[in-house]
């Protein structure tokens, strides 16, 4: 598979990711969040998507730029597309435990350990392809202000 396969292939796979993950918090959205007591920095709802789609495709870059790799670091590159495969699928965990499951405790719980998995990724990343780490840096970033808006809402609604 050729370079620009294979980050196509991560890229789509994010952004399925993504869209199955906006089909499990769609009802919420509409009709538990809007019941939710909200900390003064909690984003409009219209942000999220944007946001959201733009990570999942520089994830999917990075994502693609080490599998590119792969010719030349085989273990190296195998070990770090496992811990993005891992925090891939704690991404979607998260929607589930919170929206799905309307558990904000148990999404904060599970949201550092995504924070520490993408972190990881991010090192093990920045040891193979430089442009894909910084590419994970936007999403981390995100992750840890979605964090602090998890614990607030869990703090705001614990009640």
């Amino acid at each position: 598979m050729n370079k620009f396969k294979r980050i196509l292939v991560v890229v789509a796979t994010c952004l399925a990711l993504g869209y199955f993950s906006g089909l499990v918090t769609q009802s919420s959205i509409e009709t538990w969040y809007p019941t939710l007591l909200k900390p003064s920095f909690n984003p409009p709802n219209w942000i999220f998507a944007p946001v959201w789609s733009m990570l999942y495709i520089m994830m999917g870059i990075a994502a693609g730029l080490v599998w590119n790799r792969v010719e030349f670091e085989k273990e190296t590159v195998k070990k770090a597309l496992v811990l993005f495969a891992i925090q891939l699928a704690l991404n979607a965990l998260w929607s589930i435990l919170f929206f799905g499951l309307k558990n904000p405790l148990l999404a904060l719980i599970e949201i550092v350990l995504l924070w520490l998995m993408i972190y990881e990724t991010y090192l093990k990343f920045s040891k193979i392809d430089k442009i894909a780490s910084y590419l994970m840096l936007p999403y981390l970033a995100w992750v840890s202000f979605a964090a602090v808006l998890n614990a607030s809402l869990w703090w705001l609604n614990k009640g």
